[in-house]
């Protein structure tokens, strides 16, 4: 089987604490990067980092990736891998949400369809969701390299045969994060049908306790199989555009109408402003939580950071003022009005619209789907990747990265983060030095370096523990990541 990589694969001394608030940072930015590389000369005479030294720490290790200790992609089939029959079984699936959210569900059903020994149909694409974008299949995605790279997994067809069309149909809602038992005995349905159609994509398939094969076959539907469509691709240069500044942060920010509304977060927002939003949720009547407590969500890490915490939050990571920053997401709620409490910290940010000319961007204006698209693709290839809220888009972006050799993505705390931006509210905490060295420390562990895949919490029970994983492809560690051979 053919495949190419979707993108291009781009100890520390532990001191003494003084007191002085100035080393104070600099050690934090010594904890910050523990797990890399060497660390400046210390002065015991002085018990300082001169200042020379403690720029040439942060300008180093604000962009290096953590180590990969020897890891890679590991997608390959065992052994006992077989070639898929053609039992005359057909899967029509119905995909819905956003991009990143049809993604996953559709390599899913890959993987679905292999279970069931059923032929899969290029997936329809959800028109209905927020966005209303039109666009099918080959809009967004090359289907023909998707058919062919995984034509020795699953057998994959663009259309229904004609025959087919009219005959009557089994039309299913498979049961979230379902195993391999659940699909194979799915399979009955086949018995008096020759055709299954499933009406949503999304979060079918368990995270865990799958056969290993069936896991890299999503990886390899994920990261081999399902690349954008060429015109997409090509705009990907926007991607050299960007690096022409020097390193840069792809910034996740998600900050967009829907998802405030959605989310109930109304934090340093006016009174019609929250009062819009709580319309918005009240009125979309797939949105089950009509009734949010902002202030309960906020504290408990539930809401997206604001523009003003996220200049802040990068501020106190050592991040300088000209660092280049690249927003990728819809429209920002408010406009200038709350993006300019963030770019009063950080003056370089740079959209899609400013990056690309009016005429390279005019083929994809009102398709939500193909704009996030460029996001993604600018997002995976960033020096870093930080995401403001944990959602589709960021799941997906932190563990392709992960794939291709954990390239530096930093997960805020969110609920940490708030209690320290509660306390300078109060006053009770200054910006500076020591707000400096507790975020820090808070971001240490957070910087996308290999660990396993998480599962559940502590606790939970029932299905809704499933809810409390970590996704599959946020982190396809240990399945679909392994020690570098030459057979991976």
């Amino acid at each position: 089987m053919a495949m190419q990589n979707r993108f291009p694969s781009t100890g520390c001394c532990i001191f003494c604490l003084a007191a002085s608030s100035y080393f104070s940072v600099a050690l934090a930015i010594l904890l910050f990067i523990l797990s890399f590389g060497r660390s400046p000369t210390y002065d015991l005479q002085t018990n300082h980092i001169s200042a020379t030294e403690h720029n040439v720490v942060q300008e180093k290790y604000l962009w290096k990736a953590p180590s990969s200790r020897a890891l890679g992609p590991c997608v390959h089939p065992t052994n006992s891998y077989t070639v898929p029959q053609d039992w005359g079984r057909y899967l029509l699936v119905q995909s819905n949400g956003g991009l990143n959210q049809m993604r996953a569900g559709i390599c899913d059903m890959v993987a679905v369809a292999r279970i069931m020994n059923a032929t899969l149909v290029i997936p329809k694409l959800d028109k209905r969701s927020y966005w209303h974008d039109s666009s099918i299949f080959s809009d967004i995605f090359d289907q023909e390299h998707f058919i062919k790279t995984l034509e020795g997994d699953v057998k994959i067809i663009k259309e229904l045969p004609k025959e087919l069309e009219s005959t009557p149909k089994a039309r299913k809602h498979f049961t979230t994060w379902s195993g391999l038992a659940y699909y194979q005995e799915m399979g009955h349905l086949y018995q008096e049908y020759k055709v299954i159609n499933v009406a949503k994509s999304d979060s079918r398939l368990s995270n865990n306790n799958l056969p290993v094969d069936l896991q890299r076959l999503r990886c390899r539907a994920f990261y081999y199989a399902l690349h954008f469509a060429p015109p997409i691709e090509l705009l990907g240069k926007l991607v050299e555009r960007m690096r022409r500044h020097g390193p840069y942060i792809a910034l996740h920010l998600r900050y967009e109408k829907d998802m405030l509304a959605f989310t109930g977060c109304t934090y340093g927002l006016t009174t019609s402003e929250a009062e819009e939003l709580t319309t918005i949720r009240e009125n979309t009547n797939h949105w089950k939580t009509k009734k949010i407590n902002s202030t309960d969500q906020r504290i408990g890490g539930y809401c997206p950071l604001t523009p003003k915490e996220v200049g802040i939050f990068l501020q106190a990571l050592g991040y300088p003022r000209n660092t280049w920053i690249y927003i990728a997401a819809g429209e920002i709620y408010g406009g200038s009005k709350h993006l300019g409490e963030l770019q009063y910290h950080f003056p370089n940010l740079i959209f899609k619209e400013t990056l690309a000319t009016r005429n390279e961007l005019k083929p994809f204006l009102n398709h939500a789907s193909q704009t996030a698209a460029l996001d993604y693709i600018i997002s995976v290839e960033s020096n870093v990747f930080i995401p403001s809220y944990s959602g589709n888009m960021a799941r997906a972006v932190e563990g392709h990265r992960r794939f291709l050799g954990h390239r530096k993505t930093i997960s805020p705390d969110r609920k940490g983060l708030v209690a320290l931006f509660q306390k300078l509210d109060k006053g009770e905490l200054l910006e500076g030095p020591e707000f400096s060295r507790l975020v820090i420390e808070m971001h240490r562990l957070r910087q996308g370096a290999p660990r396993k895949r998480q599962g559940p919490l502590p606790g939970v029970k029932g299905r809704v523990r499933f809810r409390t994983e970590e996704n599959f492809y946020e982190n396809p560690f240990p399945e679909c990541i392994c020690r570098r051979h030459p057979s991976f």
